[in-house]
C-alpha cells in the first residue's frame, strides 16, 4: 500500500496553533513547531466558541483524555486530538483520509509486524509550549 503521507495535524484558533503529543497538549504561533509551515491546510470554517471557553475546554481535555501519558501513535494521537477539537469548535471532523490512516496501516502485514516497535514511539513535535490553563500558556 502506498501512503501519500503520515499526517501530523493541529488546530489553529484564536491566533495560536494547538497540538497533542507525548508531552500533552501544546501551543505555539501558527507554523511555529520545528516541523515548520504545514504542507497543506484544511479550512474547517469559523467558530463561535470564545477564547475563554476554548481554553477552559482545552484545560479539561489536558487533565482527562489528552494527558501526555495517554498518547499512542495509532490509537490516540495528534489526529485524534485535532478531530475532537475541530468538532467542538465547528461541528466538523478532520478529513477521513487522515483519521483512517492508522487502521489502514495496521490492516497490512507490514503494519502488524511493525506495531510492537511503533507502539513504543512517543512523538512530541519540538517548538511548542505545553498548554496550561492555570498559568496561561507557558
Amino acid at each position: 500500500k502506498q501512503l501519500d503521507g503520515i499526517w501530523h495535524t493541529s488546530i489553529v484558533v484564536h491566533r495560536d496553533e494547538f497540538f497533542y503529543g507525548s508531552g500533552g497538549i501544546s501551543s505555539c504561533p501558527p507554523g511555529g513547531t520545528l516541523l515548520g509551515p504545514p504542507d497543506s491546510i484544511v479550512d474547517l470554517g469559523c467558530t463561535e466558541v470564545s477564547e475563554d471557553l476554548f481554553l477552559e475546554y482545552l484545560s479539561s481535555l489536558g487533565e482527562s483524555i489528552f494527558r501526555g501519558e495517554s498518547y499512542n501513535l495509532f490509537d490516540h494521537n495528534c489526529n485524534t486530538f485535532s478531530n475532537e477539537v475541530a468538532q467542538f469548535l465547528t461541528g466538523r471532523k478532520i478529513p477521513s483520509y487522515i483519521t483512517d490512516l492508522p487502521s489502514e496501516v495496521l490492516a497490512t502485514p507490514f503494519g502488524q509486524a511493525l506495531r510492537p516497535l511503533l507502539d513504543s514511539i512517543q512523538i512530541q513535535p519540538p517548538g511548542g509550549n505545553t498548554f496550561s490553563r492555570h498559568n496561561g500558556q507557558s
